[in-house]
């Protein structure tokens, strides 16, 4: 099995990344990590956007620039760890969903309507945050409506702890219960 570790958290003491080692552990396969911090990925603009749109036009997938893209689509199962962030997530992960969004290799049209092309069964969303998570919709709610509408990955799963760094906060006893639910769950 292929599995895929988006990393966007920028922490060495990473509490997202801690519940995401726990979930990689219950995963048997091989693991490939794409780590945010240390990729060289920059946001599209006109140009890159014109250069990928010139190879799409000519069924050209092989340039150094889709090879994002092709790790999402070739994955079996991926588990992105991103800590909640203004109210969302990283802007490292929105710049890699730019990168992956290619049509041709990780969703296609048909008749005017998005399809996916990924491989992958299950997509598992790990975050944290130091206050209360307001809206799942702002962060994995996107996540997860692109995996289903574009990608073709129909499962999600989402992994929080939250309020980890409100007044008072136990926060060991927070991140155990939500080891504790990562152990339960069947991945």
């Amino acid at each position: 099995m292929e599995i895929l570790f988006v990393n966007a958290c920028v922490r060495e003491e990473s509490r997202t990344r801690e519940l995401a080692e726990l979930v990689l552990s219950k995963l048997d396969g091989n693991i490939t990590e794409v780590n945010l911090e240390k990729e060289n990925l920059q946001p599209l603009t006109r140009e890159t956007l014109d250069y990928r749109s010139k190879l799409q036009a000519n069924n050209d997938f092989t340039d150094e620039m889709i090879k994002y893209a092709w790790q999402f689509a070739r994955a079996d199962v991926i588990v992105v760890a991103a800590p909640y962030w203004d109210l969302s997530f990283p802007a490292s992960l929105k710049t890699y969903i730019e990168h992956i969004n290619v049509v041709g290799v990780t969703f296609a049209y048909k008749d005017d309507e998005p399809y996916g092309m990924c491989k992958g069964r299950k997509l598992i969303y790990v975050t944290t945050a130091g206050g209360e998570i307001y809206s799942d919709e702002l962060g994995y709610g996107y996540i997860k409506m692109l995996c289903e509408k574009f990608y073709g990955i129909k499962e999600t799963v989402y992994v929080k702890a939250e309020k980890l760094d409100l007044w008072g906060a136990d926060v060991e006893g927070i991140m155990n219960k939500c080891k504790e639910e990562i152990r339960k769950l069947e991945l």
